[in-house]
């Protein structure tokens, strides 16, 4: 389990630089509320942008990506929607994206940053 923490923490860390790199601006991370997290809050222009990240150390149980299903993305637009609550912001732009991490036995990460994923 610890071992997942980490790789989960290493892997959101590098999602954030890319993120940073490719001009968002990251608003808040791992942010928490009853209902459960947000991995990271970002803006891209007049945007808000929900980013959840997935990491793996390998593709055995299916690329990262293919984690966030259905009722992932339905609980993600849960928290989404009360976060923008919270804050006082609008919900009419927003954007939901999933970065993708994979770790692989040489420790060197490769990322895939899917926009506007669902």
């Amino acid at each position: 389990m610890a071992r997942n923490m980490a790789l989960g923490a290493r892997g959101e860390d590098v999602a954030v630089e890319f993120l940073i790199d490719a001009g968002l601006e990251i608003v808040e991370r791992n942010w928490r509320c009853r209902y459960g997290e947000l991995d990271v809050i970002a803006t891209s222009g007049d945007r808000i942008v929900f980013v959840e990240v997935k990491t793996r150390s390998g593709v055995g149980y299916g690329s990262p990506a293919e984690s966030v299903t259905f009722a992932k993305q339905r609980r993600i637009r849960v928290l989404a929607m009360q976060w923008l609550t919270d804050s006082g912001r609008s919900w009419s732009r927003v954007r939901f994206d999933v970065v993708a991490v994979l770790i692989g036995r040489d420790g060197v990460p490769s990322v895939e940053h899917f926009v506007d994923a669902f």
